[in-house]
């Protein structure tokens, strides 16, 4: 086993001036390490040629991967560190990794030149198409774009250019070492220079060599197609043209179908605002269960279809909370427009409820009910989601970090990989079991305070620390009784995921009270309404006894 993630083995010291360029390096040897059976030939020729050019090129090579965009000046790229910038450049042009003088459209045109100098290159342009030379630079595009539609090079746009041009041609094979050595392209070579910093500290998890994210080729493929697919969503192109290409990626595990069925709903919902509603039902028919049947259904009620949208229904089998809720809501309404009788329920129950008239407050409505109820004998917290699940975390840390198959495989996570998956807690059972088993003989808060001090700082998908002061947990834990906090425990493993949202917003400890010692409140302001997470919640608080509440708050008038 390695532990390769502490800061010292993985990133360079800052007060090295190319300590990017080692950051880099200890990528792509991890990658070489433990993914050479995915690589193809020209991944494999970089690993191998990039240590042997120049040091200068290879630095200046490694600005420009982590810099935006492939384009860029000559002008834009000098370094202290580097030197010459021609220099340094004479071996990536020779290596086909940078190319010079590229052609650039009209958009890169006007991305890589200010005002003053696209006033020169355009001359010509702007004189033809009569056009004042007054003009700021989003309208003289707009207006030039129709003329523009040839890519040509900075040489040709502008002979006369002071400046040059060179393009990044390697961007895409670096996002895709990036994408195996982190297991997502969410992550950049930023994590680094955080980790350095002291911005990100990281637990050490023990990892082998075969820990890593893709077990074959194609999955590294069908995940960046996907990711592809989902920016150019993002840029506005058309969701029936991307919808066509989803077939090039099946679904070859479950989490690249999670993946793929997410841009289904994204597309359904983009060809639903374009008023495109056959194709937003495909979509979603395709996107399966979850969120993409529930916006199937609610299309085909807003569409009229009730038979339609009836029959799937009753057909449904709900998926945690979130859908069987909305399945719920759904059902009464269509009963009622089709004539049949609705199947009994029982009624969501109502939270409990109390209202304040406060004077506006400059920290918001939570603030303000805060300072209002707080006093001495019963301080009050503003918490939401950090107290629960910040508990659960430090309770659940050995288990949440352990070196599971799958879960860990690079230095920079705050959790593991396979949170969101179906099988998390399956694969885990017996390891929660032992801890929520602590709460039952009273060794939790010692395990929580010990670990507090322990892991403090140190990035946990669970656990935010700026909200979750050692006194806070002290008092949480002398006044919240252990049966409470198993019952919130064990419903956030029931779908970590989606429960570990929809808290509260405040507590209010009572620690001179008999029982009980504490209340949850949320705080709603005018005009604003209980979400469905925050509504699951409070109905469990009350199936489980524990105590909480709604405060409406309305806002006093100010002279």
């Amino acid at each position: 086993m390695n532990s390769a993630s502490s800061t010292e083995r993985v990133s360079a010291s800052l007060d090295d001036p190319r300590y990017y360029l080692t950051n880099f390096q200890f990528v792509l040897d991890w990658v070489a390490a433990r993914h050479d059976d995915l690589l193809d030939d020209a991944e494999r020729d970089f690993l191998e040629s990039f240590p042997r050019l120049p040091v200068a090129s290879r630095a200046l090579l490694v600005r420009m991967v982590m810099r935006r965009g492939e384009v860029f000046r000559y002008s834009r790229l000098e370094y202290a560190e580097i030197g010459a910038v021609e220099a340094a450049l004479a071996p990536l042009f020779e290596a086909g990794w940078v190319e010079d003088d590229p052609e650039c459209d009209v958009g890169e045109l006007f991305r890589q030149l200010r005002l003053p100098e696209l006033r020169q290159a355009l001359a010509g342009e702007i004189a033809a198409a009569g056009l004042s030379r007054s003009l700021g630079k989003a309208v003289l595009r707009e207006a030039l774009e129709a003329r523009l539609t040839d890519p040509l090079p900075l040489t040709e746009w502008w002979p006369e250019a002071p400046d040059r041009l060179v393009r990044l041609t390697v961007m895409a094979l670096c996002d895709r070492l990036r994408l195996m050595f982190f297991g997502n392209l969410r992550q950049d070579w930023a994590e680094f220079v955080l980790a350095e910093l002291g911005v990100q500290r990281f637990e050490t998890v023990p990892f082998d060599v075969d820990s890593r994210a893709f077990g074959c080729r194609e999955e590294v493929e069908d995940y960046v197609f996907l990711h592809r697919l989902r920016e150019r969503l993002e840029e506005g192109e058309c969701p029936l043209a991307l919808g066509e290409h989803l077939d090039e990626a099946p679904a070859r595990n479950t989490w690249l179908a999670s993946r793929r069925a997410r841009l289904l709903v994204r597309l359904g919902r983009e060809a639903e605002r374009r008023g495109e509603g056959e194709a937003a039902l495909a979509y979603y028919a395709r996107a399966g269960d979850g969120e993409g049947r529930i916006r199937r259904l609610r299309l085909l009620e807003r569409r009229g279809e009730h038979e339609r949208a009836h029959a799937l229904l009753e057909q449904a089998v709900p998926v945690g909370e979130y859908e069987a809720q909305a399945l719920s809501r759904l059902r009464p309404r269509l009963c009622r427009r089709l004539g049949l009788t609705p199947p009994s329920q029982s009624p969501e129950p109502r939270p409990r409820r109390f209202d304040l008239a406060l004077t506006p407050h400059a920290g918001g409505v939570e603030r303000a009910v805060a300072e209002h109820l707080a006093s001495p004998e019963s301080p009050v917290h503003f918490v939401e989601n950090a107290l629960i699940c910040g508990l659960f975390g430090l309770l659940c840390w050995e288990v949440i970090f352990a070196p599971l198959p799958g879960a860990f495989f690079h230095p920079f996570q705050a959790g593991p990989a396979d949170l969101g998956r179906e099988d998390f807690v399956a694969r885990r059972r017996g390891r929660f079991e032992a801890c929520l088993a602590e709460l039952d003989d009273g060794r939790y808060r010692r395990t929580i305070l010990d670990r507090w001090h322990a892991k403090h700082g140190l990035a946990a998908v669970f656990v935010d620390w700026e909200r979750l002061p050692l006194p806070l947990v002290e008092l949480a834990l002398a006044c919240l009784p252990a049966a409470h906090l198993r019952a919130c425990f064990e419903r956030l493993l029931a779908d970590p995921l989606a429960n570990r949202s929809g808290l509260p917003d405040l507590i209010q400890f009572l620690p001179d009270a008999e029982s009980p010692r504490y209340r949850f409140i949320e705080v709603k302001g005018p005009g604003d309404r209980l979400q469905d997470n925050q509504r699951r919640w409070l109905s469990f608080f009350q199936t489980r006894g524990i105590p909480a509440a709604v405060c409406h708050v309305a806002w006093r008038e100010t002279s």
